[in-house]
């Protein structure tokens, strides 16, 4: 056990999420306990974790939601296992938050995505039909967004490109979508900042210089495609394929990376499979399976097209998932790391009160907002 890594959980602690700093002691080796000198609390480590106070041995809760992660069934769970469905589906809830938290924490980082492709998902659902979004960056294949709605419209689309701009850095950004004309809005409104020039008044909104918009539109009969057609909506086509290439290699302009995606998402989450009877009954749902999945697929999962070769040409070539091609990790994650993972809280903000502050709130924003205080 060391303190050195542990931080405070506790959402009333100055010192919360913050490693390092000497206040975590060991409270109890045997129930795996730690102590903040700070707010003079104990925590469990699994505290903030999705196997935070489980009556089930934790390898029994991770051997089922990697089951789930890859496609089993929910039904077949309960059937090999004998778990009640309740039980089984407050451990996806659990992974999911979970999920969701670390994906926001690691993955929703500006960094240069080149070329990102988007698209959605029809999903059957107990008695309706409702749209899962995704989006990927194309060079590291790795998972960015996912939105999911009750109808393909607008607010969908902008749910889903508001939290690609949280990974995007303004630089040369390449958007490829169907012929969906709600994605180019949405992307227009979205990619776009303030400009302040002193004058008065609400500043104007200019858009991403390096921006680049293009379309891949499919004309089917009798359920085959006979016909694509490619559209640059901004940009140019000498831009637009600089782009792509560095970030794709050979080809041509396609969505089919995102289609792959999709078709992993249907292989491993079980509502998603066409045809098949374990259908969702609430979007909360799917959207918990969907991080699930996501995460999994981001840290969890090598994948065949993103292999180093070995120093030799005898050794067996790196395998890297899509979290260490992005530079967000240095190996590939279990799912017990995953599920596991610490997410740090936000640093704690001094309360605003009319006065002088006390010497106590003086010394602890000293201690511990350092520069943000």
């Amino acid at each position: 056990m060391d303190p050195t890594t542990i931080f405070c959980p506790n959402l009333a602690c100055p010192a919360r999420g913050q490693i390092g700093q000497g206040n975590i002691r060991v409270h109890s080796r045997t129930a795996q306990r730690w102590f903040c000198l700070q707010c003079r609390k104990t925590f469990t480590a699994t505290k903030g974790t999705a196997l935070y106070r489980l009556r089930t041995p934790a390898d029994t809760v991770t051997l089922v939601l990697t089951l789930l992660a890859h496609g089993c069934p929910l039904q077949a769970i309960v059937v090999a296992f004998g778990f009640d469905e309740r039980t089984v589906a407050a451990w996806i809830t659990r992974a999911g938050r979970q999920s969701r938290a670390v994906h926001g924490h690691l993955v929703e980082q500006p960094q240069d995505l080149g070329q990102v492709q988007a698209d959605e998902i029809r999903v059957k659902t107990q008695g309706s039909v409702v749209w899962m979004a995704l989006a990927m960056m194309v060079s590291t294949r790795l998972w960015l967004a996912g939105a999911v709605s009750a109808h393909r419209d607008l607010p969908l689309i902008r749910r889903l490109i508001r939290q690609v701009r949280a990974c995007a850095l303004p630089q040369g950004l390449l958007f490829c979508t169907d012929g969906l004309c709600s994605y180019v809005r949405a992307i227009r409104e979205t990619f776009r900042d303030a400009v302040h020039t002193g004058a008065g008044g609400r500043p104007r909104l200019y858009p991403w210089p390096q921006l680049l918009i293009a379309q891949v539109v499919k004309r089917y009969e009798q359920y085959r495609v006979v016909g694509i057609e490619r559209r640059i909506i901004l940009g140019t086509a000498t831009e637009v394929e600089q782009v792509r290439a560095a970030s794709q290699g050979e080809g041509v302009l396609n969505t089919a990376y995102i289609e792959r995606l999709n078709a992993t998402f249907r292989a491993r989450l079980a509502s998603l499979t066409r045809r098949g009877r374990a259908l969702a009954r609430r979007l909360s749902t799917l959207e918990h399976g969907m991080y699930l999945i996501g995460t999994v697929y981001n840290f969890c999962t090598p994948h065949a097209s993103l292999c180093l070769p070995g120093p030799t040409a005898r050794a067996s070539s790196r395998k890297r998932t899509p979290a260490m091609a992005a530079g967000i990790t240095e190996h590939c994650w279990t799912v017990r790391e995953l599920l596991t993972f610490h997410v740090p809280p936000p640093r704690w903000a001094p309360p605003k009160k009319r006065g002088r502050p006390s010497r106590l709130l003086q010394h602890l924003i000293k201690r511990w907002c350092g520069d943000h205080g």
